[in-house]
Formats: C-alpha cells, structure tokens, sequence
C-alpha cells in the first residue's frame, strides 16, 4: 500500500514575517524534504489552496491517494496535477494512459482522472515526480511534455550573472490549464542569479524547487516585501513556497536549475511587478 504524508500549512502575511527568526521562516516557507523513498509527499499551503509534492517510486509502484483533507472521492476531483520528473526514467499512468517521462520531461494532467500511478523503470535509478496542484473548475486533456518541447526563452547574460534558459513547459500557450503553470529554469555556468530583477505577482503564488545543486554547495532565496527582505538558505531538492505578497528570487554559490510553478486567477505569466535591485532593502 502506498505510503502518503500530508502537511497543512495555513496562509501568513507580511506583517506576521517581520518577526520570525530564522526557525520560524524555514518551517513556515521551506519544504525539505519532498522527495522521500516510496512515498507520495505533500505539503498544502493555503495560497491559492496550492499543493506542492513528490512521489520517488523505489520498490513499489506508488498510488495518487485522495485525502480526508480533500474531501474528495479521488485526488483529481476537483484539482488538476502538474508533473516533473528531475530522476531517472519513470512512467505516470493516469486511467490506463501511460506517460513515459525522461529526466525534466513534464507531464499535465487534468480534473478527472481517477486513478493514477507513478512507477520507476530502473530502482537502482529511480524516477522522481515532482508535483504541483491546483483547484480546477474545468476537466482539461492530459499532454505530456519533453524537455526543451514548450516556449523557450533565453534570458540574462554572464555579465549580470544571470544567464539562464526558461523552459516554459506548461503555460496557457503550450497546454491547457485551469490556472496551474510550471517550468524549469536552467542557469548556464558562471551565472547564479535567478529571476532578478525580483517581482511579485499579487494575483498568483508560486514556489521553487531547486535541483541540480551540488552536495558542497547551496543557494540562497529571498522573499518577503521589497523593502522588507528575508532569506532561506537552501540545498538540492528543496523548495521555497512564496505567498502573492513575497518576491521570489535566489543566488547559489554555483549555477543549478529550479522549477517554477505557480497558480491563481492570471495566466498571464508577464504580469509581474518588478522591483530595480537598487530599491530592494
């Protein structure tokens, strides 16, 4: 039987995050430990009634299993289910569709289906899904994504430290979605600034999983208000849940990649607020 973890996390303001010391920022916005040994894994955090997960499918074949927290017959009653896989080859297979996924290969999957599985084709390298949902008022067609097969947009430069490769995997302009959206964010060698300069979109949430971060090494979030910065330090295969009213942005002491993944009532993923590095405090 396929073990589930679940953890709730209720909404918090800016003005609650002005006094939080450092144990208290990382156990209210970082999620650790997502990808755990056949087990599915999520966190629900009450922004936009987001959920961000990861099933690493080892000796077993893992079960999408609804929640009591859900109130839901099945998982994808009502949500919708985004999927990357940043492990070793693995197949998804949703009412008897199966999706095989390479390393950074997106799969969606809309409101509806019933059943599904995640399952590795090699333990000794196993496939690792990581998850995003969202509510969804509308039963969209499942459409697997290969890496590097949705928009791509080149952006920064090596002297802003910023150059990086945006593959936008599951936007309104490559899959139909409700209002989930992700994609992953590659910086090349020599950059490791992500997303600057840092924004806020009031009407969406988003959250960053980083990977591809060494052992010896780390990245540093930011969050919070622009003229009221916090920071999380971060290793591989964690993730940063940023609220509508935080920016989102991170330096690591070596270039790695980070999936975005965002939902709310805006599909439109320009619709960002920007705020210039020398008006960040």
């Amino acid at each position: 039987m396929t073990q589930t973890k679940f953890e709730n996390r209720y909404a918090i303001g800016p003005n609650e995050v002005k006094g939080f010391d450092t144990a208290q920022l990382r156990d209210a916005f970082l999620a650790a430990n997502l990808m755990q040994n056949d087990t599915v894994n999520w966190i629900y955090t009450h922004y936009e009634r987001f959920m961000v997960g990861g099933a690493v499918p080892v000796n077993e074949t893992l079960t999408l299993a609804t929640l009591d927290a859900l109130k839901a017959e099945f998982f994808l009653s009502r949500r919708e289910l985004g999927i990357i896989n940043v492990g070793g080859k693995g197949t998804v297979t949703a009412d008897g569709e199966a999706f095989e996924l390479n390393y950074k290969d997106s799969l969606y999957l809309g409101s509806g289906n019933r059943h599904v599985t995640f399952q590795s084709s090699d333990a000794a390298n196993p496939a690792r899904f990581y998850l995003n949902s969202a509510p969804a008022h509308h039963s969209y067609s499942n459409k697997k994504v290969e890496f590097g097969g949705g928009k791509q947009l080149q952006m920064g430069s090596l002297k802003t430290s910023n150059e990086r490769d945006i593959n936008q995997s599951m936007i309104n302009s490559v899959v139909e979605t409700c209002q989930l959206q992700m994609g992953i964010t590659c910086l090349k060698e020599g950059s490791v600034w992500n997303t600057m300069p840092a924004h806020q979109h009031d009407r969406r949430n988003e959250v960053y999983f980083y990977f591809e971060v060494q052992p010896e090494q780390a990245i540093c979030h930011f969050m919070g208000e622009p003229t009221e910065t916090r920071h999380i330090w971060v290793h591989n295969e964690q993730a940063v849940i940023s609220p509508p009213w935080s920016i989102h942005s991170g330096c690591g002491t070596q270039n790695y990649s980070f999936i975005w993944g965002m939902a709310g009532e805006n599909l439109d993923y320009s619709d960002m607020d920007f705020h210039a590095p020398d008006t960040l405090r």
